[in-house]
């Protein structure tokens, strides 16, 4: 293609317009559209709305295992026999400890992630007041991921100051019942729409490589956009031993770096996030995934290990780009340079899985 293409791209997703379907689908798949001109394009969009800012995410398993929930990929579902370290919801102190870590650390974001099908009542009060305590002591932004919820469930964490609601698609509703069977892409989606209904901004993501073909990776980007997701984590699976999804899918970094590409034309104003996977299929072009994307977690996923801090801290200055946060990015890298070890090499067909001390860092664990 030559340069009008590229430069169009660029004028109708900066401008609103919808990308017609054909040409979303040559973005992933057509050899004559060129990958660095391509991610050109898609920068100018992500500077236009973002500059050159990235947002730093730091995940919390408030929870981990317990889930009634059957999710094929997930280390925690009810049908999973991954070897994790399960533990109910943490005590108000350790949630709290973790909050301030998190600021620390210089996340712009604290996301606190609950296993299971959905929150009670009860929880949802206790969040509220997790959510008020953390808001009135740090400066930083809040998300929670609790499950299904309806909309006056939403409300109340809402009306307690709750920036976004975490909720993932994950897939295609064509694909869904190929994932899970104890809910529905409906569900999730409903979710989604009482979150809005709520007042909150919603963040909801997706993991490419679970065997979905190019038509549901389009049919999420599309939806996304017409949820007018804030926020979409963009995943790619990788495979943690005990789950019922175990191959490892072939995954170019060319081919992730047209997925992110895809998810910013289509979602111009949206925090498009490198989330897990970033490590294992990108490899040497990881830094590249910074020119459409404008966040990434940092401290992990889930239940896999991410990549070492420093090394994401520095990848960010080496590229010339900034993070919103009250502390700098010379002040962080400062801080971890004298006690940094790699993590993840990214190298191995599996995830490497936290162990208590990633999970619970503010135990003792026997010391």
């Amino acid at each position: 293609m030559d340069t009008p293409f590229y430069l169009e791209l660029a004028g109708q997703s900066m401008a609103g317009r919808l990308l017609p379907r054909a040409i979303a689908k040559d973005i992933l798949s057509a050899g004559n559209i060129d990958l660095m001109p391509l991610l050109d394009a898609a920068y100018t969009v992500r500077k236009t709305f973002f500059g050159k800012q990235v947002t730093i995410h730091i995940i919390n398993n408030a929870q981990n295992g317990y889930c009634s929930e059957d999710c094929r990929y997930c280390a925690q579902a009810k049908s999973s026999e991954a070897d994790i370290t399960e533990y109910p919801v943490k005590s108000d102190e350790e949630i709290l400890l973790e909050a301030k870590n998190a600021y620390e650390k210089g996340a712009y974001r604290y996301c606190m992630v609950f296993a299971g099908r959905g929150p009670s009542q009860g929880r949802i009060e206790r969040l509220a007041r997790l959510i008020r305590e953390i808001k009135s002591r740090y400066h930083i932004e809040v998300c929670v991921s609790a499950g299904l919820l309806d909309q006056e469930k939403a409300r109340v964490l809402a009306q307690a100051g709750l920036d976004r609601l975490n909720h993932n698609l994950n897939t295609s509703a064509r694909y869904y019942p190929q994932i899970c069977t104890t809910h529905t892409f409906e569900d999730r989606l409903n979710t989604l729409k009482a979150a809005r209904q709520a007042g909150l901004q919603i963040c909801s993501g997706v993991i490419i490589g679970m065997g979905e073909e190019i038509e549901d990776v389009l049919d999420m980007a599309y939806t996304l956009r017409d949820q007018k997701a804030e926020s979409i984590p963009v995943n790619f699976f990788i495979p943690i031993k005990g789950t019922r999804i175990t191959r490892r899918p072939d995954l170019s970094p060319g081919y992730c770096l047209r997925v992110l590409c895809l998810f910013r034309f289509l979602n111009p104003e949206a925090d498009i996030r490198i989330a897990a996977g970033r490590e294992v299929y990108l490899r040497s072009m990881e830094v590249m995934a910074l020119y459409p994307a404008n966040s990434l977690f940092l401290d992990g996923y889930l239940n896999a290990k991410g990549d070492e801090r420093i090394r994401t801290l520095r990848m960010i200055k080496d590229a010339g780009f900034s993070i919103e946060s009250d502390h700098s990015l010379d002040e962080l890298i400062a801080n971890e340079a004298e006690n940094s070890k790699p993590l993840f090499t990214g190298q191995g067909a599996e995830a490497l899985i936290k162990d208590l001390k990633d999970l619970r860092p503010h135990l003792s664990h026997g010391k």
